[in-house]
Order: structure tokens, then sequence, then C-alpha cells
């Protein structure tokens, strides 16, 4: 790779684009590359109190907070009136969780808690008896426990400090399953499907091969994309093994070319096969300063005697372009995009800069792949 204009970078990274290789495929567990039809997660939904905060939960303006109290009081045999209310010991809270594919009764969980309130802090607190339901309405999980806070947040004297994010905090095993769930993937026509997390017709042909050569033709056929049907003409008690058996054949992927970038963070992440062809990149600038300075006329030798006459302000302004002599022009033969990442950095071009050249050689049709910004 050469700069015009400027240096040479080096002779040694022009071998390395030249003859690079590219990465060979690998061969993945058929697990990771999707799941049953029917094995799923569900997620749960819960409304609670936290109490036991050091004065850093809702203030009394917080009705919600009140009325939730006077219901758990009520429950528990004690009658308080509005007025009687008045800590901030107390917060109230949205839980949240995830139901496993299969849970029995007695399993525990994690949960996550966050305030809705005006909460300053739930360091410290305890969730009370709080149900958890489903997409059905119907409670599958009680949480209740101590809760984790991953900050704090102390106020003194408007005197602020916090750290991270004290309003949400974790229930670690906290939530205990009421209502088993058992998740059913094979279907009264003795058929179940494997879905794929990304579709592709090469990597479900290659899933469905696979799975004939391991269990005889005609096991398993491509239905689309992201999905292959399996046959099971076994004993029932065979399933286990059926399933188990499946999900430990390796499978090498049809990956489809991708470059992820995150500009708020300024992150590129591409896979180390994406190819580039035969390119030049110029990278130049410029930066345009405008400085305005103001000053003011004060005539006080005049303005005792007379009152008509009152200070002048006067902009200035000041216009500055700065065009860097040594702008970059950089040419490259075909190759991959972690290369091309390199060598940019190599020429000292900053990582947005990078991302905007990845779109425009993306847009000059000489990336061979999909950008996906975040």
């Amino acid at each position: 790779m050469r700069l015009l204009g400027g240096t040479w970078i080096g002779l040694a990274l022009l071998s390395a684009l030249a003859l690079a290789a590219p990465v060979p495929a690998q061969q993945v567990p058929l697990s990771a590359l999707g799941r049953f039809d029917g094995w799923r997660e569900n997620a749960l939904i819960g409304y609670g109190l936290v109490t036991g905060l050091a004065g850093s939960g809702d203030s009394r303006r917080n009705e919600v907070t009140r009325q939730a109290l006077r219901n758990v009081l009520s429950r528990l045999g004690t009658t308080v009136t509005e007025e009687q209310i008045s800590s901030r010991n107390v917060a109230v809270v949205i839980v949240t969780a995830r139901l496993p594919a299969s849970a029995n009764v007695g399993d525990r969980i994690d949960a996550t808690v966050t305030s809705i309130g005006d909460a300053r802090s739930l360091a410290g607190g305890a969730l009370l008896m709080t149900p958890l339901l489903g997409p059905d309405q119907r409670t599958y999980a009680l949480a209740q426990g101590s809760l984790v806070a991953g900050g704090h947040s102390f106020e003194s004297d408007l005197n602020l400090q916090q750290r991270n994010y004290p309003t949400t905090a974790t229930l670690q095993g906290g939530a205990t399953i009421e209502a088993a769930v058992d998740a059913r993937i094979l279907r009264p026509d003795g058929e179940l499907s494997f879905l794929l997390n990304d579709p592709n017709f090469g990597t479900a042909e290659r899933i469905a091969a696979s799975i004939n050569a391991r269990f005889g033709p005609g096991s398993a056929r491509v239905e689309n994309a992201d999905e292959v049907k399996i046959r099971f003409a076994r004993p029932a008690e065979e399933f286990a093994a059926f399933v188990a058996d499946i999900q430990a054949l390796s499978i090498e992927p049809n990956r489809q070319p991708r470059v992820v970038i995150n500009e708020r963070t300024g992150t590129i992440v591409a896979g180390g096969d994406v190819l580039i062809s035969s390119v030049v990149i110029s990278q130049g600038d410029i930066r345009v300063t405008v400085t305005g300075e103001r000053t003011a006329s004060q005539p006080g030798f005049i303005s005792g005697f007379a009152s008509d006459v009152r200070s002048l302000v006067v902009t200035n302004t000041r216009l500055e372009v700065d065009q860097p002599s040594r702008d970059a022009v950089v040419q490259f033969p075909s190759t991959t995009v972690a290369d091309l990442v390199e060598g940019l950095s190599r020429a000292r071009i900053n990582t947005r800069r990078t991302i905007s050249i990845l779109q425009a050689i993306r847009t000059a049709g000489a990336l061979h792949a999909d950008i996906i910004v975040q």
C-alpha cells in the first residue's frame, strides 16, 4: 500500500494484502444454528413494592406508591389513610423475568426490578411478594427477596453523587415457579421443525443432508430457507435420544457477508472473509473556523452628562480555513475488510472516518457484503 503525496506505509503490508487468503469455514454444532419450533422462553411481568430504602424511595407526590402501600397494608389487616403515609422508604416497581421453555414447580429464576416512580435508588431494598404474569394473564411465578443494585445515589445539601443506574436492580434466584411448563416440539403428525437463526437455503440443505445421512433418506427435508422438517418414526421412548443425536451433528453453515457498524461507539465488526474489490480511497478534509470577538465602547466621559448616550457593542468576525497538505490517497488491491481497516488504521484514519469510507465503498459496489448500521 502507498500513500500518494505522503510516505510509504511499508512493503510488508502490501504483501499481506495481496496474499490475503479467505478464512476457511468451520463446522459448528447444529444447536448453535437455530432451535426447534416450540422450544422458546416466555416473558413474565409483575407490579410490586420495594421496601427498606434509606430515604431514597418514591416521594409523597407519587400517588401510585401510596395507593399500592395502602392495598398491601389492608390485605395484612391494617387500615391507614393517605395522610398517614409519608415515608420515602418505599418504591413502586415493575418486575420482569424470563420463563424457561421447560420448568417445574419450585424452580428458581432470576428477575429484574426497575423503578417506575421518582425513587433515587433501590439499593438495600427488599421486594415484597409479587405475582409474575405471562401473556395469558396467568401467574407462573412469585418474586420476593432482597435486591442487588449495581450502583448508588446519595444526595445532601444539593450535592449529588451517583454511580451507574441505581434505579434498576436484580433479584438473583428470587422468583419461584408456581406453574409447570413443558414445551412440546413433536407435532401430532410425527414431525418436528428446526428453525434457523439466519435463514439460508444452503445451510438448510446441508442440515437436511446431514440428518438424512445419519438417520436414513427421507428423514429430513427443506421446507424453507429458515425451516427444516424432520420426521420421527421411532418409539416414543427414543425421542430424547433422537433429538440429542440431531443436536450433536456438526454443520458447515453458509454465512451471509455482513459488516456491522455502530456509529455511536465507533465500532466495526466484520467477518474475516468479507471481500473488497480493488479500490482507491482519497481521504482529506477542510476545516473552517469562525471566531467572533465582541468589544464594548463605553463613553464614560460623556455618560455622566448626557443621559441619552449608551454603550456600543461591536462584533468582529475572523474566518480561518485550514486545508491539510498531507491528504491521504490509499490504493488497495482485492482484499478483505479486516485488512482494509488495518491499513486505514496504519494510515492514521480514525474509526468514524473509516465507517464513512466503508459506506462509500459499499455504495461504489466494491464491498461485497451487507452493511448494518446500528
